[in-house]
């Protein structure tokens, strides 16, 4: 792997991973189109820092106020926000550790990445047209946080989008499009730090890993993650995803024109 790919993978994780449009698939499809060689787990489990990283240092104050009322005062609004989230990630978690293998395989097909990526475009457009975006994240319920955290287990695919498959659902839900940005962020902190932890165990066996790349792999995607995520919550205050779903059908159509191409 070169540098400037470093780079460009880093980029792609930290914009795919928050804005609705899908890292796993943007991680699939670039060395794909490019012809670029598979950046192997140990990247992967750098780029996957980087964003954990992200979240965790744009969102700490919440996380610290949650973990407090959560085992302080369960009946606040923060302390139910919080055994919802731990509620949320355990439907996600336990499809990413069942079909991890199908994940890392038959899923990484470009055809079955392009027609999810156009699929779930159009549900997120319908989802953004039709849901009544009238409950913050401060009234989420128990049903509501639950099938989030269900929804997400549709991204073990990549196209779908964890970022995009969870918003989705919350803005069908009922919440408003902030609301829906906001829960999603929070539920990423758990599920990205399971996928980092799960597969760290391999560059612990093997320090020599950690190579120029992988800093720098990791420091682009942690940067760009948390420019995604701030640019996301103040864009939704006042406009619509559409202008995702309209990248989702295109960039699927010029996939699969692709596939048919070669």
């Amino acid at each position: 792997m070169t540098t400037l790919q470093a780079i460009i993978l880093g980029l792609v994780q930290g914009l795919g991973e928050f804005l609705p449009i899908s890292s796993s698939a943007h991680l699939v499809l670039v060395p794909w189109l490019f012809k670029w060689e598979d950046p192997g787990l140990t990247f992967d489990i750098a780029l996957h820092l980087g964003t954990l990283i992200a979240v965790a240092i744009y969102f700490w104050k919440d996380w610290l106020r949650l973990l407090t009322k959560g085992f302080t005062d369960t009946k606040s609004a923060d302390g139910r926000l919080f055994w919802y989230l731990v509620l949320a990630t355990i439907p996600g978690a336990l499809i990413g550790f069942v079909l991890e293998k199908h994940a890392e395989t038959i899923f990484r097909n470009p055809l079955l990445i392009s027609v999810m990526l156009i699929l779930l475009g159009v549900i997120l457009y319908w989802a953004d047209r039709r849901g009544t975006k009238s409950i913050s994240v401060k009234k989420i319920t128990l049903k509501t946080s639950f099938l989030i955290g269900a929804s997400q287990a549709l991204a073990i695919i990549p196209g779908v989008s964890r970022s995009g498959i969870t918003m989705t659902t919350g803005l069908l839900l009922g919440l408003t499009r902030e609301g829906a940005a906001r829960f999603s962020f929070l539920l990423s902190a758990p599920i990205i730090f399971g996928a980092a932890a799960v597969k760290l165990p391999h560059v612990i066996a093997h320090p020599s890993l950690i190579t120029g790349n992988f800093i720098i792999g990791m420091v682009v995607s942690c940067i760009t993650g948390l420019a995604s995520i701030g640019f996301l919550l103040r864009y939704v205050q006042t406009k619509t995803f559409l202008p995702f779903a309209w990248y989702r059908f295109v960039l699927g159509a010029f996939v699969i024109a692709v596939v048919i191409w070669r």
